[in-house]
C-alpha cells in the first residue's frame, strides 16, 4: 500500500507542476484572496501607557484571522476529483444524465463564485446553503463548494497513475488499491495548488495596499474567474498550453517505463500480461511483441466509409500505427501535429494510422465533443471511439499518448509512451514500409518535425486527388465515389489548382484513369512529386518544355515530375494510360 501511495504522490506533484494546471493558477490564487482579510474593528486591542500624568490610549491592530479558505478549496479539489474521477460515469449513468453534465456544472459554480466576488450580496447567497456547516471560519465554508467544481474542471495531463486510475473507473475494479492511488495523486496534484491559494490568502492578510483596496481586488477576482470559465468552456486555453514547452513530459516518461511503476500499476487496471510485455516503450530498435489486438468494444467510428469500424484485419499487408489519445490531453494535443504530418507523407505509400479515443474523463464520451475535436484538429485518418477502454485494455496500454506500431503482418513491432521520440519513430514507420515494399520510394522523411508541415510563403499546398479527401479541385465534374465520371479540363488552370479532364473512376483513397484520363495543375514550386500506382505510363507536357514520360509498375511510390534548382510557377498537363492510380501531388 505504501509503494502505491508513493507512486500515487509522486505522480500527482510531477502533474502539480507541469502545464496543464496553468489554467487553474489564476482561480487558486484569486479564490485564496477572497476570505476575511482582518479581525473586525471592535475586536481591536486597547492598550494604554503613561507619560507623565496623561494616559495615552492606542489601537493595536488585532492579528488576521486565521484561514481556513485555502485548505477548503483544496480539499473540495481533492474530493470531487477523486470521486468523480473514479464513479462520474456510474454516477451519470444513473441519473441518466449527459457525460459532460460535471464539467459545465463545474463552469456554472466558477462563474456563481466569480459574480460572487463581484456582488457581496450573492456571494452570501451563494454561501448561505453552508452555514450550518461547523463553524470553523465559518464564512468560508463556500471554498469548499468552489473546490468541488474545480475539481470536475481539472483536466491534469495524461500519465501512468492517471491511466490507472481511469482504467480502474470504466472498467468498475474499483478496490482498496485503486482508491489508495486515487487519493495519493490527488493530493500530490493539489499540493502546488494549495501553495497559490495560501499566497493568495497571506497576501490579502497582511498587505496594506490589499486590504485598503479590497474591494477593487475582490472585483478584479472575479472578473478573472469569469473569463476563465468562459476561456475553458471554449478549450481557449488548450491554445496556451500547446504553446508551451513541455517541461514535465521527461519525469512523465521515466515514471511511466519503470519497471516498478509498471509492475505496481498492473493490477490496478487489470491488464493481464501478454506477448506486448515483450515490448520495451521507447526502445529504438524493432522487436517482436506479437500480434496486435483487433480493435473492440468501440462505439463509433469517424472518417471511415459509412462509418464503418477499421479493422487489424482490414490492414494486412500495410504498416499500422495506433495511436491512444483523448481530445482534452495536452500531451496528445502536442503529438497530433506529428501524426498528421506522417499520415500526409506516408498514408498512399502503405501506412494507415488509426486513433482509439480513450476519454481519461467522462465529459470526453460525448461522442459530438469528440467529433468537434477530430474536425478542429483536421484529423482526416480513423478514430475510433472507446469509452469502456475495451481496445485499451486489450493492448495493455499505460498512457496517454501512446503509439503501437505494428507491420504488415500484423506484428507489433515498437511501442511508445508519452510525446517525443518523433524521428525515432518515423525512421521506425520508413523501415517497415521499406519491409513491406522493397522497392517503394520515399520521400523525404518529416524528420522528427512537423516545420516541413507549415509549408513555405507562396509554395503550391499538398493536393489530393481522391474523393475523401480531394483538396484543390478546379474544373468541370464532380467526384463521386465509387463511379466513372468524366470530368473537363479548364482551359486556364487557376492558380495552386488541378482540374480533371477524359473519364476516372473515382475511389475513396485515389482515382483510377480508363478512357482518355488527364489532369491540369497549376504550381509554384522547385519540386514535384506525384504518388501513383499500377501498370502504365504517365506523359507530363509543360509548355515550352520536352514532354516527360513516366513509367508506373507496382504499388504506390512517389514519382518526382519536376526537379528545379528554384520554385517558378507552371502549368502542366499530365495523360495517363489505363489503369493507373493517382493519389496526391506533393511540393518541394
Amino acid at each position: 500500500m505504501l509503494t502505491l501511495a508513493f507512486i500515487g504522490l509522486v505522480g500527482g506533484l510531477i502533474t502539480g507542476v507541469s502545464p496543464c494546471v496553468l489554467p487553474m493558477l489564476p482561480i487558486i490564487f484569486f479564490a485564496g484572496t477572497a476570505g476575511k482579510t482582518t479581525a473586525p474593528a471592535a475586536a481591536a486591542k486597547v492598550a494604554g501607557r503613561s507619560e507623565g500624568d496623561v494616559l495615552v490610549a492606542e489601537v493595536e491592530p488585532a492579528k488576521p484571522a486565521r484561514d481556513f479558505r485555502p485548505l477548503k478549496i483544496i480539499g473540495g479539489i481533492v474530493v470531487s476529483f477523486s470521486l468523480f474521477t473514479l464513479t462520474g460515469s456510474v454516477i451519470l449513468s444513473a441519473l441518466g444524465l449527459p457525460d459532460d453534465f460535471l464539467r459545465w456544472g463545474g463552469l456554472t459554480v466558477l462563474t456563481l463564485v466569480g459574480l460572487g466576488l463581484i456582488f457581496p450580496a450573492l456571494g452570501h447567497w451563494i454561501e448561505k446553503p453552508f452555514y450550518r456547516l461547523p463553524k470553523i471560519n465559518r464564512n468560508n465554508n463556500g471554498a469548499f463548494v468552489l473546490g468541488l467544481g474545480l475539481g470536475t474542471l481539472y483536466v491534469p495531463c495524461a500519465g501512468p497513475v492517471l491511466a490507472a486510475i481511469t482504467v480502474a473507473g470504466a472498467t468498475g475494479n474499483i478496490g482498496w488499491r485503486t482508491v489508495v492511488l486515487t487519493v495519493s495523486f490527488a493530493i500530490g496534484a493539489a499540493l502546488p495548488l494549495l501553495i497559490f491559494a495560501s499566497a493568495g490568502s497571506r497576501i490579502s492578510q497582511r498587505v496594506k495596499a490589499y486590504r485598503d483596496h479590497a474591494r477593487g481586488f475582490r472585483i478584479g477576482g472575479g472578473v478573472v474567474m469569469i473569463l476563465l470559465a468562459i476561456a475553458l468552456a471554449f478549450n481557449i486555453t488548450d491554445v496556451i498550453q500547446r504553446s508551451l514547452p513541455s517541461y514535465t513530459s521527461g519525469l512523465e516518461k521515466k515514471v511511466a517505463e519503470n519497471k516498478t511503476v509498471q509492475g505496481a500499476l498492473a493490477p490496478a487496471i487489470g491488464g493481464a500480461s501478454t506477448e506486448l510485455a515483450n515490448c520495451t516503450p521507447g526502445a529504438a530498435e524493432l522487436a517482436s511483441c506479437g500480434a496486435a489486438p483487433e480493435f473492440t468494444g468501440t462505439q463509433k467510428w469517424f472518417n471511415t466509409p459509412g462509418g464503418q469500424p477499421a479493422s487489424i484485419a482490414a490492414s494486412k499487408g500495410k504498416v499500422v500505427l495506433v495511436d491512444f489519445w483523448a481530445y482534452s490531453c495536452i500531451n496528445c494535443q502536442r503529438a497530433t501535429p506529428h501524426l498528421l504530418a506522417w499520415d500526409k507523407a506516408y498514408r498512399s505509400l502503405g501506412l494507415d494510422i488509426v486513433g482509439i479515443h480513450s476519454p481519461e474523463f467522462a465529459f470526453e464520451k460525448s461522442a459530438a465533443n469528440l467529433q468537434s475535436a477530430v474536425r478542429n484538429e483536421r484529423i482526416g485518418y480513423p478514430v475510433g471511439q472507446d469509452n469502456n477502454l475495451a481496445t485499451w485494455t486489450a493492448y495493455r496500454n499505460q498512457y496517454w499518448p501512446a503509439k503501437y506500431l505494428i507491420d504488415a503482418k500484423g506484428t507489433v513491432r515498437a511501442i511508445n509512451f508519452g510525446e517525443g521520440n518523433y524521428a525515432q519513430t518515423e525512421d521506425q514507420i520508413r523501415q517497415l514500409l521499406k519491409d513491406a515494399n522493397p522497392s517503394v520510394q520515399l520521400p523525404a522523411a518529416v524528420d522528427g518535425s512537423v516545420k516541413a508541415d507549415v509549408g513555405v510563403a507562396g509554395r503550391t499546398p499538398e493536393t489530393y486527388l481522391a474523393y475523401s479527401r480531394s483538396t484543390n479541385l478546379n474544373g468541370t465534374g464532380k467526384l463521386t465515389p465509387n463511379k466513372n465520371v468524366a470530368f473537363g479540363l479548364n482551359s486556364s488552370q487557376p492558380d495552386d489548382t488541378y482540374s480533371l479532364g477524359g473519364t476516372w473512376n473515382v475511389g475513396t483513397q485515389n482515382v483510377t484513369s480508363t478512357q482518355g484520363s488527364q489532369a491540369r495543375l497549376n504550381f509554384n514550386a522547385s519540386k514535384v512529386y506525384h504518388v501513383l500506382s499500377g501498370q502504365g505510363t504517365v506523359t507530363v507536357s509543360i509548355p515550352g518544355e520536352p514532354d516527360k514520360t513516366i513509367t508506373v509498375n507496382g504499388t504506390p511510390n512517389a514519382y518526382q515530375l519536376v526537379d528545379r534548382s528554384a520554385a517558378e510557377r507552371k502549368t502542366m498537363t499530365l495523360t495517363y494510360s489505363p489503369g493507373i492510380s493517382a493519389f496526391t501531388f506533393s511540393f518541394g
